[in-house]
């Protein structure tokens, strides 16, 4: 058995919401102890008073295979995962087809086995993700299945929703829905609003968001199923997730990294690598998001990593493709937020590690005895200067390209075998 005794760190502990100087011991993959002496023949790693946290379990990662692996392949993403100190992915089923059936689901699986971090699969809730007919849940959950979703793919067709939530209650099963109201959202590229009208950029209310999610909490408390909203964007859905939470629903939600840390105004003149979707929003929604990740009614913290090639980047502002990679940019973007002063590091590691592993129920994203020794060594004082071509994802569509950041992973391990070491 390989045992590892990780000394002189500081302990980014989630669950307990500490943060201190101590030591801990991996042996066989497992965390087998905190502060107690080294074992006989034990591999000594000197964190130097750096970080170690529990690895980053990122929920709605967007991986192009099957049918877009120019994009993004399962060795990529993973190499930048490791490299992110994310050490497991929660891969979204928006792929070409679309994971919808125990067979593509099964080589997926097969293929993701080349990666260094684990990865978990979500299957679509329809088939093709269309909205209108319910995937064999049950056995793509056999298959794997971690969760359920069509994605950015809202359907208007309620019944058939409302088929496929009671159907995954009655398994258990999570049910992943994007908060949108597809009639007010349909082609906008920007948030209604001046600077939107001044650019000349179709735009959509943050009321669409705030629409999407009634109709879900509404399915939700007709259907009991599990749920969990993938990006909550704007203050004025946070009454309505209040409610259904101090309701009693089992429902969770999630914000993407870029609405914690960037605004609409950085979309500039017609900057593509900040579309979004949703698209950023004012500053005040931002806090709005910040303040509610910090008291706990946002749960969940995630990349929505969406990998791009640069000829659907580079075209006119409303017809290039939304989203950016971010599983490299993930934990520097996420010390933005810890150098303001609006989270300290447990709190952070609580939404990014922990609340999703427990919403998915996996034993990683945590420091306790028992669980895997999946972690993350950070400095989070380190300056740097972004450059999008030394990222390892294929794609480099990134809004933080030329931008002075600050935390960098120094290693991570996975199930105690380290996956990276950074260069010195």
């Amino acid at each position: 058995m390989t045992t590892i005794q990780f000394t002189n760190a500081r302990l980014i502990d989630p669950e307990a919401g500490t943060d201190g100087v101590g030591s801990l011991t991996v042996r066989d993959g497992m965390i087998l102890a905190r502060d107690e002496k080294a074992p006989k023949g034990a591999m000594v790693v000197d964190c130097g008073g750096k970080c170690l946290a529990p690895g980053i379990v990122d929920l709605g990662v967007k991986i192009g295979e099957p049918g877009e692996r120019h994009r993004e392949s399962f060795g990529s993403a993973g190499h930048a995962a490791a490299a992110g100190g994310v050490t497991t992915i929660i891969a979204r089923p928006d792929t070409l087809p679309a994971i919808d059936t125990p067979e593509t689901l099964e080589f997926v699986t097969r293929r993701a086995a080349e990666a260094p971090v684990r990865i978990r699969h979500m299957a679509a809730l329809t088939k093709g993700r269309e909205g209108r007919e319910m995937t064999e849940i049950g056995f793509l959950r056999d298959a794997g299945a971690i969760a359920f979703s069509d994605v950015f793919r809202v359907s208007t067709e309620a019944k058939a929703i409302t088929r496929a939530m009671s159907y995954a209650k009655s398994l258990g099963a999570l049910v992943v829905g994007h908060p949108q109201d597809p009639g007010l959202s349909v082609g906008a590229s920007a948030t209604s609003g001046k600077f939107a009208s001044l650019r000349g950029i179709p735009a959509v209310s943050p009321m669409a968001e705030r629409m999407g999610l009634e109709r879900d909490l509404a399915l939700v408390e007709m259907t009991g199923v599990r749920y969990h909203a993938d990006q909550i964007t704007t203050a004025k859905s946070l009454p309505a997730l209040t409610r259904a939470k101090s309701s009693g629903l089992d429902v969770t939600a999630g914000t993407s990294i870029h609405h914690l840390t960037l605004n609409e105004f950085d979309v500039g003149d017609y900057r593509t690598f900040f579309k979004f979707t949703p698209p950023l929003r004012s500053e005040q929604d931002r806090l709005a998001m910040v303040t509610a990740v910090a008291d706990g009614t946002v749960d969940i913290i995630s990349s929505m990593h969406t990998p791009a090639d640069e000829e659907s980047k580079r075209l006119p502002f409303e017809d290039a493709a939304a989203g950016a990679v971010a599983l490299e940019t993930f934990l520097p973007a996420a010390m933005r937020l810890f150098h303001a002063g609006h989270l300290d590091l447990p709190a952070l590691f609580r939404a990014m590690a922990l609340n999703p592993a427990n919403r998915l129920g996996l034993p990683q994203g945590r420091l306790a005895l028992g669980a895997p020794g999946d972690l993350v060594l950070f400095d989070p004082d380190a300056p740097f200067l972004m450059d999008r071509f030394k990222l390892r994802s294929k794609s480099k569509n990134t809004p933080f390209d030329g931008a002075r950041m600050e935390g960098k992973v120094l290693a991570t391990w996975v199930g105690g075998t380290q996956v990276f070491a950074a260069e010195e």
